[in-house]
């Protein structure tokens, strides 16, 4: 099946408003018209609306870096769906690793947030994966396989169209150090392996599997080139327009 591919670009906490205005009309100049890739950017929360504004018209869309689960309340500092929404946000990461390790979020909440993330119509892009201990230990399956379940627990067939699953190797993100390939594809088709028995082959078709590990204009030809690996979770090299625009037309020409 032909999966249309899909390049995000997670800037983390990089760009002030302006300076994401300044890249995303760089962006737009040159892929504002693409149609046969599928581009989110995702600027800080502080970014949104200005980046927002300045996609109006243009084939990019919009997606936010994290959520809170709930829909309002004393939850200092936090965003919600309904405001996400309210910003034209199309997509919002959740599970990246960094929020696990740094803020603590387990599985739970993960899943907390993916089922109110599509409970509002936001496309949820869930990230799975192991750090290098788990790696070398022999575990990287059974840990991906733990964050998949328990992320999408709960979400029906119907909604699971509207997920996306980013495979990040935690141990090859701001390292430098990217999977082979091979090591790439396996835990991707492994990904769509466990969705075809959580959810039918039809759909677990349907759905698009990230590669979220240091991916670069050097190595994403190839990568993309995989039967599973269906685009990228971009992060230093979605600060720059030069290497995301090399991105997605990596994207376009597979």
């Amino acid at each position: 099946m032909h999966r249309k591919k899909l390049i995000a670009g997670n800037w983390k906490m990089n760009k002030t408003a302006s300076d994401g205005v300044v890249l995303t009309r760089e962006l737009i100049a040159a892929l504002g018209r693409e149609t046969s890739v599928d581009v989110v950017l995702c600027p800080p929360f502080t970014a949104l609306e200005s980046v927002g504004r300045a996609l109006e018209g243009h084939a990019l869309k919009l997606g936010a870096q994290n959520m809170h689960a709930e829909k309002s309340g004393a939850f200092t500092g936090e965003i919600s769906a309904e405001m996400l929404r309210g910003l034209f946000v199309t997509h919002v990461i959740l599970g990246h690793s960094e929020r696990r390790t740094y803020n603590a979020e387990t599985d739970a909440s993960i899943n907390q947030k993916v089922l109110a993330a599509l409970a509002h119509q936001l496309k949820p892009i869930l990230c799975v994966g192991e750090t290098l201990a788990e790696r070398e230990s022999g575990a990287t399956l059974a840990v991906v396989q733990r964050h998949v379940e328990r992320g999408l627990q709960g979400v029906t067939p119907e909604q699971m169209g509207a997920c996306i699953i980013a495979y990040e190797p935690v141990w090859a993100i701001g390292t430098g150090k990217v999977a082979t390939t091979a090591q790439a594809q396996e835990v991707h088709a492994f990904i769509r392996e466990l969705l075809t028995k959580l959810y039918g082959a039809p759909l677990a078709q349907k759905v698009r599997i990230l590669y979220g590990g240091s991916m670069k204009p050097a190595n994403a030809p190839e990568l993309l080139a995989a039967p599973d690996i269906d685009g990228g979770l971009i992060g230093g090299a979605a600060l720059e327009a030069k290497s995301f625009i090399e991105l997605v037309r990596a994207a376009a020409a597979r």
